[in-house]
């Protein structure tokens, strides 16, 4: 199987309450940390090589991220671990919130790292552009080294900043 077959945040829910649905989420633990569906099972896409796919699923298998695109582009990678017709919620996340059904969020859990990156670079770029104007023009190097950083994290996939702020003690929790 190549596919997955989409399903609507309505059909899911009723599956799922009648038990004939098994939800996995893809998303990062950070992500699922801070918000998911109750009864969702989270087995992170950047995990799912490293060992088997022990679902052991109740029913059908029901992928999902948070807006669709991420399940959406690893179909045939995901649908290769289950036998038989798998699903995919179709807008993820983001539909499901917007059809109005429950999600556990827990304010207390760190933001998501790739949050926490964009928040980072984007004030250290206004401090480093400020910085440039009303001190020295020599800080406008601060913005051209984080351009130069997130070129580099695109390209190679490896992002200095993400490592570092995984070892803050505000994200130990979530790890």
């Amino acid at each position: 199987m190549t596919a997955l077959t989409p399903i609507d945040p309505t059909s899911l829910a009723a599956r799922l309450k009648d038990g004939r649905a098994t939800l996995i989420d893809i998303r990062e633990p950070d992500e699922f940390a801070r918000e998911h569906i109750p009864g969702a099972r989270s087995l992170p896409l950047s995990t799912l090589e490293a060992g088997h796919l022990d679902l052991e699923p109740r029913g059908d298998v029901v992928f999902h991220c948070k807006s669709g695109m991420r399940t959406n582009s690893n179909c045939a990678r995901l649908a290769g671990h289950v036998d038989g017709q798998a699903f995919m919620l179709g807008g993820g996340l983001d539909a499901w919130k917007a059809a109005g059904l429950p999600v556990r969020t827990d304010r207390k859990a760190p933001l998501e790292l790739n949050r926490q990156v964009q928040i980072t670079i984007g004030l250290l770029m206004l401090i480093g552009i400020a910085l440039s104007v009303f001190v020295a023009r020599g800080f406008i190097i601060v913005p051209a080294l984080l351009g130069a950083g997130l070129t580099m994290a695109g390209l190679t996939g490896w992002c200095g900043m993400a490592n570092l702020l995984t070892v803050m003690p505000w994200n130990r929790r979530a790890a």
